[in-house]
């Protein structure tokens, strides 16, 4: 490719409206272009380096025995409503109707679609295992579309389904989409964990999530340091921390003018906040719940979810569902309040550790002192479960070993979803007896367009982009010095040809910009390797190549150029 016949504008200014790294680098790079909020066209060297991404994901699919088909995007809401997912999905799914006021949905992921597809194929344990994947957009209606491709409304995935007929045969085919994936992403040039997960709004027994290690992230994560354990801050399994047994004081209300945080209140009253209690109060399934936790941890909404069998995320309550059940904001605690039909109550384990702590009196400007849950709450009728997050002073589950704490973008995630599509949508095969069984499925999808920001993310400095050589849009360009001197341009063909016969993908800067310019593209745009050909490296027969990741120059005879950046390539 020719540098004057490509489409490629590159901004030198920081587009004001770009949150991350990534997202702003593609921008000034020439890779995508904005179309409207969390909408982007991928512009040629964008695409380039989607389709190698696409490349790695469809030989590594491929290897692992998964076949390739392509499913509508326009999926119909009677599939959705059969799995019970129409409602259940939220707003994030796009819904439309079409012409006959007919309901659809712009497909957020396609477990209804393939359930159904399979269904009326298979009906024989025969034909069974089989894996099948593609790779299209789909699309969410993210309420806040933000940091570029990481979280945008439409995007680039790829998304495999198995069908087994037993739970080994799940076993199976999920350690072997685990292993695919761990290729895919080592051949991608990510840093990455797989991390245990939840599964969320797709169901199902068990998942990981594959995290790229990036301080863009917005998931947080904590590992071992001395083992393999690894999780989603939101699944990770916190200890139950108790504090040092006292004498049980006597309840009281104390006046708490305008205190309505934990952090007010524990400074009012001279009270570290592990001996107090934090309320968050959500509304899940149209219930009220109310969630406590020391005042030194956080509420995890995954956990409390779980904790009450809930269908849809938590949603934080209104004050007019408070007002209902007859909370006060600022002040709440379980100490006299019972669970009703509309109303719940989940309190930490490490809360029914504590003793003589502060929490809200259920009353405006007034707090309780010494509570002790385990007499003061009506304990036959809570929730106790554990619902805080993990922290930097808990220890592995696993080992016992220290837990570091990082920041992940989520490029990909395995999961076991077992019967849960195939029993709602009637999936069914006939055993060796002749018995009707749901097969049993797994789900497995990447990220593709993330992927592509995560490399970023990971990989750049303050002059631009630096390319894992596997998915670069080009692996080396070629920068004569000046584009108008016959005898520079003359041997950057040469050497382009020979590069092209070599099978490296290589772009010649043949443009009349200064050397600056093309030198400042080319960092930017980050390609692994730039070979520049002047007139004093001609005299001595010789170019330079650089490598983009270390910044490392080395002079090459002209003849050897193509071995060079071989083996150049190889080490990258």
């Amino acid at each position: 490719m020719l540098a004057t016949k490509l489409y490629a504008p590159t901004l030198r200014e920081v587009p004001s409206d770009a949150d991350v790294v990534s997202q702003q680098l593609m921008l000034r790079a020439g890779f995508m272009r904005k179309t409207a909020n969390g909408l982007y066209s991928f512009l040629p060297l964008g695409w380039r380096s989607i389709k190698k991404i696409e490349a790695i994901v469809r030989e590594e699919m491929d290897r692992a025995s998964a076949q390739e088909i392509m499913m509508p995007i326009l999926q119909p809401a009677e599939i959705w409503k059969e799995s019970g997912r129409w409602n259940a999905y939220g707003a994030e799914m796009m819904r439309i109707n079409d012409r006959h006021d007919n309901e659809f949905c712009l497909g957020p992921t396609h477990e209804e679609m393939i359930t159904t597809l399979v269904k009326n194929e298979i009906n024989s344990y025969r034909q069974l295992p089989v894996n099948l994947y593609q790779i299209q957009s789909k699309f969410r209606d993210e309420r806040r579309p933000r940091y570029g491709l990481m979280r945008s409304r439409e995007f680039i995935m790829k998304d495999a389904y198995s069908f087994d007929v037993d739970e080994a045969g799940l076993e199976e085919s999920y350690k072997s989409m685990y292993d695919a994936y761990t290729r895919i992403f080592n051949r991608c040039g990510l840093t990455f964990r797989p991390v245990e997960a939840d599964s969320g709004a797709i169901g199902g027994s068990g998942t990981h999530e594959f995290m790229a290690i990036a301080e863009a992230g917005e998931a947080d994560i904590v590992y071992c340091t001395k083992c393999d354990y690894a999780a989603n801050i939101e699944i990770g399994k916190p200890g139950i921390m108790k504090q040092a047994e006292e004498a049980l004081q006597e309840l009281s209300v104390v006046d708490t003018p305008n205190a309505s945080s934990i952090e007010a209140v524990g400074e009012m009253l001279n009270l570290p906040l592990h001996k107090t209690i934090k309320a968050v109060v959500f509304s899940i399934d149209g219930k009220v719940v109310l969630a406590i936790v020391r005042g030194d941890h956080e509420v995890n909404e995954v956990a409390v979810q779980h904790a009450v069998l809930g269908s849809v995320e938590p949603e934080m309550a209104t004050p007019e569902e408070l007002e209902k059940v007859g909370l006060t904001a600022g002040f709440i605690s379980p100490v006299g309040l019972e669970q009703t039909e509309e109303f719940a109550i989940v309190v930490d384990e490490s809360v029914m550790e504590t003793y003589n702590v502060c929490g809200g009196a259920n009353k405006k400007d007034a707090h309780y002192v010494n509570i002790n849950p385990k007499r003061d709450f009506n304990v036959e009728d809570i929730i106790v479960a554990p619902i805080r997050l993990i922290t930097k002073d808990d220890v592995c589950p696993t080992c016992g070993g220290s837990l570091e704490h990082a920041k992940g973008i989520e490029v990909g995630q395995v999961f076991k979803l077992g019967t849960k599509y195939s029993e709602a949508l009637q999936a069914t095969f006939l055993d060796q007896n002749g018995r009707p069984n749901p097969m049993i499925m797994g789900c497995y999808g990447i990220g593709v367009s993330r992927t592509l920001a995560a490399a970023i993310e990971q990989y750049h400095d303050e002059n631009g982009i630096i390319w894992p050589r596997s998915i670069a849009p080009f692996e080396a360009v070629i920068v004569p010095i000046n584009a108008k001197d016959e005898a520079l341009m003359s041997t950057s063909k040469t050497i382009y040809t020979a590069l092209q016969e070599a099978g490296v993908d290589v772009l010649l800067d043949d443009r009349k910009d200064r050397a600056g310019v093309k030198f400042k593209d080319a960092d930017l745009i980050g390609y692994p390797l730039r070979i520049t050909v002047s007139k004093n490296t001609l005299e001595n027969n010789e170019v330079e190549i650089q490598i983009r990741k270390t910044g490392d120059a080395l002079s090459c005879a002209i003849d050897s150029v193509a071995t060079k950046v071989t083996e150049l390539l190889q080490n990258l």
